[in-house]
């Protein structure tokens, strides 16, 4: 039976990658039933809501969801599509692996690491009023039921893929009460894991080290924040948001997303560059228990990058964006 998948296409270049990426998964040889379903600026401007209804059932009722970039205006204007995504739906755990990729040259080599961040409260979630004009206020709410949930989630994916060590990065050293809680389930659940190694580090520690030698960490698991900030920072260790891909899982329904922009500039001129969306398509065979595919369709985007003959003007070269999915198609034979 083929795998009933729904398609967000999102905005500026999103289209773009998404027909990539769904060519090569239709490419490996799992069946897909694809329906297309909209969100973003362009779903606002047709239906006054970023997120329709119908979007949200779709999710809910797809063996899983693969997303393109959508828009989000800064200060003003709508909530932000993934947020809503996350917290309407219950998808508690962000997984972004940052492993690097041949061909792609960057001051890092050997960088292997997975950043889960909780994805459903802290200061990201957006609680925030207007107390007096002038002064506003923002709530970070820290409860141990997401801490627990989302700890056993790390511990859990480092047993699966083999990983040997799992940090919590925290700011319990001020934040002793709200972080403080987050530490401490976090080293509660790793005594449920022994064959895991376990240690913490504050969070500006953890930025500083990651960018001096990022070899050093395997797992690391966070809250909300401080996740969204390292995981744009462990991608920018091997080559930037542009080729790392991204997951928000719950506990039946997952969404693989790129999440880098909407590169209006170029939109419809065939030159982006769509290897984040297709590796999220990778994270996508592999929920869904099609590893041998995942393996196959991952191998095809490295041995192309590796080549560095048919690859987009982002990574230094001259190949639209069909020809670079082509290259792909190419190596999955």
């Amino acid at each position: 039976m083929a795998y009933s998948i729904a398609l967000i296409p999102g905005d500026g270049i999103g289209p773009e990658v998404c027909a990539a990426a769904r060519e090569i998964l239709h490419a490996s040889g799992v069946e897909f039933e694809w329906r297309e379903y909209p969100a973003g600026v362009a779903a606002f401007e047709a239906c006054g809501d970023p997120l329709p209804g119908e979007t949200l059932e779709a999710v809910r009722g797809s063996d899983a969801t693969l997303k393109g970039p959508t828009a989000t205006a800064k200060g003003v204007g709508f909530r932000s599509v993934n947020v809503a995504l996350r917290q309407k739906l219950e998808l508690y755990a962000n997984f972004r692996p940052a492993r690097s990729l041949p061909g792609i040259k960057t001051r890092y080599e050997n960088v292997d690491l997975i950043v889960v961040r909780e994805n459903t409260e802290g200061l990201y979630s957006g609680l925030e009023h207007i107390v007096v004009p002038g002064v506003v206020e923002s709530l970070r709410v820290i409860t141990e039921k997401a801490s627990r949930r989302i700890a056993r989630f790390a511990f859990e994916t480092a047993k699966r893929q083999g990983r040997k060590r799992v940090t919590c990065v925290h700011k319990a050293n001020i934040l002793k009460l709200s972080d403080g809680l987050f530490l401490a389930t976090c080293q509660e659940v790793a005594a449920e894991f022994p064959e895991i190694a376990f240690d913490d580090c504050i969070v500006d520690a953890a930025a500083m080290k990651l960018v001096m030698n990022p070899q050093n960490f395997d797992v690391l698991v966070m809250e909300n924040l401080f996740g969204d900030i390292l995981s744009d920072l462990t991608s920018g260790l091997v080559g930037g948001l542009g080729v790392t891909p991204s997951a928000n899982v719950g506990e039946k329904i997952a969404v693989f997303e790129a999440v880098h922009g909407t590169a209006p500039d170029i939109a419809g001129k065939g030159l982006a560059n769509p290897t984040a969306l297709i590796l999220s398509g990778v994270l996508m065979l592999r929920f869904l228990g099609e590893k041998a595919a995942a393996d196959a369709v991952e191998a095809a985007v490295r041995g192309v990058l590796a080549e560095g003959k048919t690859i987009t003007g982002d990574l230094g070269g001259n190949a639209t964006t069909q020809e670079y999915t082509a290259a792909v198609i190419a190596r999955l034979g």
